[in-house]
């Protein structure tokens, strides 16, 4: 689209990423405000099973992770009683043999239990690090399917945040929470169902503490969750602060209005809240946490002082020094993965809110997406037959229709030029096309058949683009020119670029067509920019061909000879031209002078300058 057809949406858009305010989109004083009472709803309304989905895939690894972790736990407890058994009784006894096979034996759990680990440990992290890679690709495909009215009206740095920042904050939580949780709680049972076995009495003294850590921890669960989604949002204001602020443009931007400090200035405050907010995360129920790591040192304390009361001695009298050790040993190896299951599950609550956030986006609904009933269509069978029927498109949250009621017929290897004040929809009408939008009224279609039961890769054989904002990657050119084509022979991206005038000057580079663009193409001067786009949709050979303002950077000169290359190229071919100097298009075999969307004039560059209407009074 070029900037005279777009909506309100975009300047919305910008307004928010510059103006002061406390709504929390980029403002240069903004501070983070608390989640919203709706944000806190969503991240609530995250359902656990969704996330458990993710591993659907992988349920055999995660059930042999778990048996691991399982068998490694059972055996791991063996060693309390070994130790008793040496206390008790080899030791007393002075037998030898019993003594060195109970030392083994408690040498080989450890061994058993490391190599277990490590099995596990590997298993676990390439579980972990394929559902990352599923879910980051998801989101990726699923964004890419959006419409051009989606990346209009959101913030560039607010996409890349959440493919990096927040699902890159999920990873710990993905590749270790289903272990951690395995290990811990079978570990805690375990343990829990040993000290029982050893004795009841004191068992009830130290599992006492549990009711009010579970609480203590789901308090903390709660914060943690808050400033977590406090820490995403500041972190994707950070990220558009540096897109807006350190993309070429954006550079160029800042050195003419002299606002480098004043972004300086806007990054190191938002920088500030970040240090502020990790803080927060970090201390948010520490003290809470280390009441509760008191609480649980001083229990051993405890069970001796029981150990010596009659109520707590076995049927036999007093407890043995091996029980009471062993029994100890347990109760010192509860609290770690009884404090490991209670924080993981702090880190599983306090991430609802990165998930919901990515879970957004994969729940955005595709406004332009694939024909439920496509088509089967051969893209080099199209004869380029366009018509509008009734058209009428309304731009998301606009008030005022961008186009009403349009029917135009463009019959196949002719032209069309669309001509109009700015903002009289030129643009929008000629991007529902090629699907960049889809009309809201009517229907457009090649060759008889709707656009929208035509399958997307279809319709960008069909269909080739060239519009005024001209982008090119970060590559050499002759990458550049083969994202259109992967398989381009040299051959046939060399008569591509001869068509657009553009070959001499490629070729007397000292490097040619590897040549590196450099950002957004500003190697190369506008012309050039605008010519290699030129030659790089001319190498798909589409049959009908969109040129919106194509020529509009180019010289006199340079747009002569590119328009005499049109010329030939749109023999055969359907041409659907946008054109603010009439030059362009007074051969033109139909202009159409668009008027706050609607048609108000039709005809021939010689008939429309004798009706001497609208058309007359823009060529004068």
């Amino acid at each position: 689209m070029t900037s005279i057809d777009r909506t309100d949406d975009r300047t919305d858009t910008l307004l928010a990423s510059t103006t002061p305010s406390n709504s929390g989109r980029g403002g240069r004083f903004r501070t983070p405000d608390k989640p919203t009472a709706d944000e806190r709803r969503q991240a609530s309304q995250v359902s656990l099973r969704r996330i458990a989905r993710l591993f659907a895939p992988y349920r055999r690894s995660v059930v042999t992770v778990v048996a691991i972790i399982a068998a490694s736990s059972v055996v791991g407890l063996a060693s309390p009683f070994l130790l008793r058994a040496i206390i008790d009784v080899a030791l007393p006894e002075q037998n030898l043999r019993l003594l060195v096979l109970l030392a083994a034996a408690m040498v080989g759990v450890a061994a058993v239990t490391s190599a277990l680990g490590v099995v596990q440990t590997w298993i676990s992290t390439t579980v972990g690090q394929r559902v990352m890679h599923g879910l980051r690709t998801d989101v990726f495909a699923h964004l890419q399917r959006q419409s051009v009215a989606f990346f209009t009206r959101t913030r560039t740095g607010e996409v890349q945040s959440r493919i990096t920042n927040d699902i890159g904050g999920m990873q710990s939580v993905v590749t270790s929470t289903a272990t951690s949780i395995a290990a811990n709680l079978t570990t805690t049972v375990a343990t829990a169902v040993a000290m029982v076995a050893l004795s009841w009495r004191l068992a009830l003294i130290s599992l006492v503490v549990l009711p009010p850590a579970i609480w203590l921890s789901r308090r903390v669960a709660r914060m943690r969750r808050e400033i977590t989604t406090l820490q995403q949002r500041e972190l994707a204001d950070l990220n558009v602060t540096i897109d807006e602020g350190l993309s070429i443009n954006g550079v160029q931007l800042s050195k003419t209005l002299g606002t480098g400090p004043s972004l300086v200035q806007r990054f190191t405050e938002s920088s500030a809240r970040l240090i502020d907010l990790e803080l927060r995360s970090q201390l948010a129920g520490r003290w809470r946490m280390a009441s509760m790591s008191v609480i649980f040192a001083a229990i051993p304390a405890v069970i001796y002082l029981s150990a010596g009361l009659p109520m707590t001695a076995s049927r036999g009298g007093t407890m043995t020094i091996g029980t009471l050790i062993a029994f100890t040993t347990l109760q010192s190896q509860l609290f770690r993965p009884l404090m490991g299951l209670l924080n993981t599950g702090v880190q599983v609550v306090s991430s609802l809110a990165l998930f919901q956030r990515v879970f957004e986006y994969l729940d955005l609904t595709v406004e332009v997406d694939e024909p439920v009933d496509p088509v089967d269509l051969a893209p080099a069978t199209v004869r380029g037959r366009v018509r509008f029927e009734g058209v009428g498109f309304t731009y998301p949250g606009a008030d005022v229709p961008a186009l009403t009621g349009v029917d135009l017929d463009v019959p196949a290897g002719t032209t069309l030029a669309l001509v109009g004040e700015t903002g009289s929809g030129k643009t929008t009408l000629a991007s529902l096309v090629a699907r960049l939008f889809d009309p809201v009224e009517g229907r457009v279609t090649i060759d008889g058949i709707d656009v929208r039961r035509i399958r997307l890769a279809d319709l960008a054989e069909i269909v080739g683009v060239v519009s005024q904002e001209t982008y090119l990657l970060h590559a050499t050119v002759r990458e550049n020119l083969r994202y259109a084509r992967q398989d381009a022979t040299d051959a046939e991206i060399e008569e591509a670029t001869r068509a657009a005038r553009i070959h001499d000057l490629l070729a007397s580079l000292p490097e040619g067509y590897d040549t590196v663009v450099g950002s957004r193409g500003h190697r190369f001067s506008g012309g050039e920019k605008q010519r290699l786009a030129i030659a790089r949709t001319l190498l798909r050979n589409p049959r009908i061909l969109v040129l919106d303002e194509a020529t509009s950077a180019l010289d006199t000169e340079t747009e002569r000879a590119v328009q005499q290359a049109f010329d030939t190229l749109a023999e055969g071919r359907t041409t659907i031209t946008i054109a603010h100097r009439l030059s362009t298009v007074r051969d033109a075999d139909q202009i159409v002078v668009l008027d706050h969307g609607r048609v108000a004039e039709r005809g021939t560059h010689d008939s429309l300058l004798a009706d001497e209407g609208r058309y007359a009074a823009l060529a004068a």
